[in-house]
């Protein structure tokens, strides 16, 4: 791979090889020398923690430098375009550039004014492509397959980079998606991806995992839904709509009370924390992939 902007970058191929290296530096805790004399920048032009701080921590432990900047401060605050940023940062010769931005698109940009590998953080409500890496991740190691799965995804799809990555990605590794939510929380046309959708809360039922979107009130222009308790009642996941050994994921920040149940996130079954600890094993593959094509992954043997 040269960039990785979206999951239509990927073949199974990719995805397969991905998650088997994540799976062996999941084993591994000391500091590796991977990508030493690397140059990361984290560029987060919108809030995140998982994300910014998993992608800081997976360059740090492959011996990366690594350079991080948030909007607030920087002179985007001056009225600096982020085409000028991108051409002032990518004069110190960045490695990797690992961007998240509101506009849709911005990643392509970085890769067009900047030498570096370009790896999205999510851009607007278009693609989150290492988010969907780490989903599978967590889900094939939580039941030890990833073909032939059925994962209902469930809420504001219509806002939702996640929902869009994930449902190409489920469908590049034999699984199938159900989205399930509100009439006007479902994108026109989605079904293209390759999905089903639905309005019936009911029929997460037979999902092997529920993936439970956040209501993304910052993206809202418009009332979407009568209110978020009227949200809640309708399609809120709480303990009632989940069967026993039935997976539960969210890919964070929580609302919780309005589309998970706090029981539910904190239950067995939930995979929430798996995922946040996926995200560093998968996001340090991702790194290795683009910046090493030629130095293999530790071997997972070696560090079981």
């Amino acid at each position: 791979m040269r960039h990785l902007i979206s999951i239509a970058d990927l073949t199974r191929a990719d995805v397969e090889r991905i998650l088997e290296t994540a799976g062996a530096f999941a084993g591994v805790e000391e500091k590796l020398p991977t990508l030493q004399g690397k140059l990361v920048l984290n560029l987060f032009f919108e809030s995140s923690t998982r994300t910014s701080s998993s992608f800081e921590l997976a360059a740090k432990k492959l011996s990366a430098d690594v350079m991080s900047l948030k909007a607030a401060g920087s002179s985007l605050d001056k009225g600096e375009s982020l085409k000028d940023t991108l051409l002032t940062l990518a004069a110190y010769d960045p490695h990797a550039i690992v961007i998240r931005h509101a506009q849709i698109g911005a990643p392509k940009l970085a890769a067009r004014y900047s030498g570096a590998a370009v790896i999205n953080a999510g851009d607007g409500k278009h693609q989150h492509p290492t988010q969907a890496l780490l989903d599978l991740f967590a889900m094939r190691n939580a039941l030890g397959h990833l073909e032939g799965l059925h994962v209902a995804i469930v809420g504001d799809v219509l806002h939702s980079r996640v929902a869009r990555s994930l449902v190409q990605a489920l469908s590049l590794v034999g699984a199938h998606a159900t989205l399930v939510g509100p009439p006007t929380l479902l994108p026109r046309g989605i079904e293209a991806l390759g999905c089903d959708t639905s309005t019936d809360i009911r029929d997460t039922e037979a999902a092997d995992v529920v993936y439970v979107l956040r209501m993304q009130r910052e993206r809202m222009e418009s009332a979407y839904v009568p209110s978020l308790r009227e949200y809640a009642a309708r399609w809120g996941i709480t303990p009632e709509r989940v069967r026993p050994g039935q997976k539960v994921m969210h890919p964070g920040p929580i609302n919780r009370g309005v589309e998970i149940d706090g029981r539910v996130a904190d239950s067995p079954d939930s995979l929430i924390l798996q995922q946040v600890r996926a995200g560093l094993a998968v996001r340090m593959a991702v790194l290795h992939d683009l910046l090493t094509a030629d130095v293999p992954a530790p071997e997972a043997a070696a560090v079981a």
